[in-house]
């Protein structure tokens, strides 16, 4: 099915090129710790074999940083590094990768005397110097406040489009356009709408196109699957990820995911009439090195069968494993798993229930389900 795609500017990464007509590159994350080169190393090529185009790592510490050169060595993915609040990194991180993630909310965080715009300045030099793309990623789950400040509380569209959209206008005064944008969120409805109306506003920047804390498979697939078919099938969309809370061995599945839903829309074999806005929905986030414990995956496996009993109640339940997105994802979630080392920080509704052990968490669980599900109940009756 042809479909006529919005004309994209082209951004090379590495050895391949996204936007302008490019074929739609599949991407994924590597999920091993960093500072790990063999097991890195192995789920990086794991990938690859698999077709992604590009590769995601995380770098957070300094350590993480100096294994780059020998992951560099022993792998011919076209890898981007992914920056959280410690900006300043880049410059260890530039020359050894292809493309590097920051995120527009957490640049605060780091130097919090210095304007925003001045960080994005060094960030672009530092691409520039080494040859590198740079992807703007905006994140429901970790926006800047001084944005959220401008909107009411329950508009998370608007501050992520201006985000995205004053991110976009400094680098193109700059003179740097080798960017692509992505602006993603939990729910499949907000995703298609964000990214129609950036395309709107700026239709020559590239989008990088995923659900975040999609979940498990295969719901996950799903729901990723109903944005994807909506927005890729009115031309807008240049990478995408599918995330995936997956266990490590099965990393490559997020490339098979992304690479049938683009054949199946090709193909013109859709699926958009699922709604996601009845229901129970269970959010998790991807797999990946901030994973604090990797129990984590059988918990969120565990969350979904315990709870098949409220298929039918409009609640929606996050099981986050990292402490980026955790605490923005769990807030907003009627119950919220955000899960540490050894124990688990549960929320209801933004407020905190308690610290739980993960043999502990799914009783405490159930009974606050219950109680929300009959809070429920006795509204509607």
């Amino acid at each position: 099915m042809p479909i006529a795609r919005y004309p994209t500017r082209p951004v090379r990464i590495g050895s391949i090129t996204i936007g302008a007509e490019h074929p739609i590159a599949v991407q994924s994350m590597c999920a091993t710790k960093t500072q790990d080169i063999a097991a890195t190393v192995a789920q990086a090529n794991d990938l690859v074999a698999a077709g992604a185009g590009v590769v995601r790592i995380a770098v957070d510490t300094p350590k993480d940083a100096d294994a780059l050169p020998a992951i560099r060595a022993q792998t011919r993915a076209n890898l981007s590094i992914d920056l959280q609040e410690s900006y300043r990194m880049a410059e260890r991180v530039a020359p050894h990768v292809d493309k590097i993630r920051y995120n527009p909310g957490h640049l605060y965080h780091h130097e919090k005397h210095k304007p925003w715009q001045d960080k994005v300045r060094y960030l672009a030099d530092i691409a520039a110097r080494h040859d590198c793309a740079l992807r703007v990623g905006v994140n429901a789950g970790s926006l800047d406040p001084a944005r959220t400040a401008l909107f009411d509380a329950h508009d998370s569209i608007s501050p992520m489009l201006l985000s995205a959209t004053e991110h976009c206008e400094l680098l193109d005064s700059i003179g740097f356009t080798r960017y692509c944008v992505s602006l993603k969120d939990s729910d499949p409805a907000k995703v298609v709408a964000l990214n129609k109306r950036f395309a709107a506003q700026r239709p020559d920047v590239p989008l990088h196109l995923g659900v975040t804390e999609a979940g498990l498979p295969p719901d996950g697939i799903i729901k990723t699957r109903i944005a994807f078919e909506q927005l890729i099938g009115a031309g807008i969309g240049d990478t995408i990820r599918v995330s995936l809370t997956l266990p490590n061995a099965r990393k490559a599945e997020e490339v098979t995911a992304g690479q049938q839903i683009l054949a199946d829309i090709a193909a013109g074999r859709v699926r958009s009439v699922v709604d996601f806005g009845q229901g129970l929905n269970i959010i998790s986030c991807p797999s990946c090195s901030r994973v604090q414990n990797e129990a984590f995956v059988d918990l969120a496996e565990q969350v979904r069968d315990l709870t098949t009993y409220a298929k039918d109640h409009h609640l929606t339940i996050a099981v986050m494993g990292c402490r980026v997105n955790g605490p923005g994802e769990t807030d907003d979630a009627d119950l919220g798993l955000w899960c540490g080392p050894k124990q688990v920080n549960f929320k209801r509704r933004g407020e905190q229930v308690g610290s739980f052990g993960y043999d502990e968490i799914l009783p405490r669980l159930k009974t606050e389900l219950d109680t929300l599900i009959a809070g429920e109940t006795r509204r509607t009756s």
